[in-house]
């Protein structure tokens, strides 16, 4: 047999390519066939899909539980936002350029908490993360002049291309580049969790003693893993500024934090496909909640606003992890990989892999 032998679990990169690439097509077609609300939520799933994508891979890959994605989320929005009001030029370049500052600007934010979460885990690494959520406000009204605060950033009309102005809608136009975004993105992390370097995240996850004694730098995985992350979440935060055409404190809040994460253990953790599950949940149970209140009295629709979905994510998070360990991605691969007789908490337990030989790394 000719050729390098592939890694245990490692995918073939032709075929993560043509597969993504065919997802791509479908999405951007589809666009065709919803109308401009649906576009826009649409655009809502795709760019939450780029922070829970990353934060499955941290959490499953890795095993370090971040609860401030959101922050970096906040992060990415601001570079993009000032990054794109500060150029000279417009178009399609501007958003390219605007959107790399965004993914930088997480990047440095995400190098610098992945330096401390090598050395925190558990609760410590989870407080650490949330209180950077807690800060952003903070941070917003101390840096005023150029963050304005409460009030946020707001970003010129980038409207649809003169090319395609007569055949897409704005709506339509915006989904459409956050699903190219976005593939590009889940394209990026699946590759980087299917290869070699995943094996060795899922090493340090595993045992990290046993990881370091094999000459893997446990340290350097999890702050380039915490990075990569970082990246995800910043695109994602870029690509909601792109569709809101503004930034605020206000959009990300500690409960939004969490709300990311409660979509990654509902999709099911690790899973990509898991992650998108969960974005399309948080997007739209939510609105179906509102429309369910929308014909009940003012006052009983207030007390309700918000509370109710709170409440309906609650007691559907207790009854996926009761029915589905796994989350709902779990639930539909577990006839087809697991045996009749294995048991459902079982399969929660995540099996230990390899740590990869010096020849494998």
């Amino acid at each position: 047999m000719s050729g390098r032998q592939r890694l245990p679990g490692q995918r073939p990169l032709a075929r993560t390519l043509v597969l993504a690439a065919g997802w791509t097509v479908v999405a951007l077609a589809g666009t065709f066939a919803l109308d401009p609300f649906r576009n826009y939520q649409l655009a809502l799933v795709a760019a939450y899909l780029c922070a829970t994508a990353g934060l499955t891979v941290l959490v499953g890959a890795t095993g370090q539980l971040s609860l401030g994605h959101a922050a970096l989320m906040a992060v990415g929005g601001y570079g993009y936002a000032l990054t794109s009001n500060a150029l000279p030029f417009g178009g399609m370049l501007a958003f390219v350029v605007a959107l790399l500052a965004g993914a930088v600007a997480s990047a440095v934010v995400g190098l610098l908490l992945g330096l401390a979460a090598a050395r925190l885990s558990g609760p410590y690494l989870a407080g650490l993360t949330l209180a950077v959520v807690v800060a952003l406000p903070a941070v917003s009204s101390t840096w005023s002049t150029v963050l304005h605060g409460d009030q946020g950033v707001q970003i010129a009309f980038e409207g649809v291309p003169d090319v395609l102005r007569r055949v897409v809608a704005l709506e339509q136009w915006q989904a459409m580049v956050a699903v190219v975004v976005t593939a590009a993105v889940v394209t990026a992390l699946t590759v980087l969790r299917s290869g070699r370097f995943g094996l060795r995240m899922q090493a340090v996850r595993d045992d990290e003693v046993a990881a370091r004694l094999s000459g893997i730098p446990a340290g350097r995985v999890k702050v380039l893993a915490f990075t990569a992350s970082s990246v995800a979440a910043g695109v994602g935060g870029a690509v909601l500024c792109f569709v809101a055409q503004a930034v605020s404190p206000g959009a990300y809040t500690v409960g939004f934090s969490l709300l990311l994460v409660v979509a990654v253990v509902i999709g099911g953790l690790g899973s990509i496909l898991g992650a998108a599950l969960g974005s399309v949940v948080i997007v739209l149970l939510p609105w179906l909640i509102g429309r369910l209140t929308a014909d009940l009295p003012a006052d009983a629709a207030q007390r309700l606003d918000g509370n109710l979905a709170v409440l309906v994510f609650g007691l559907l998070l207790i009854t996926v992890m009761a029915l589905a360990p796994r989350g709902l991605h779990g639930a539909l691969v577990r006839r087809r990989r697991t045996p009749p007789s294995a048991h459902p908490i079982e399969e929660a337990v995540p099996r230990k892999v390899l740590v990869p030989t010096e020849e494998q790394r």
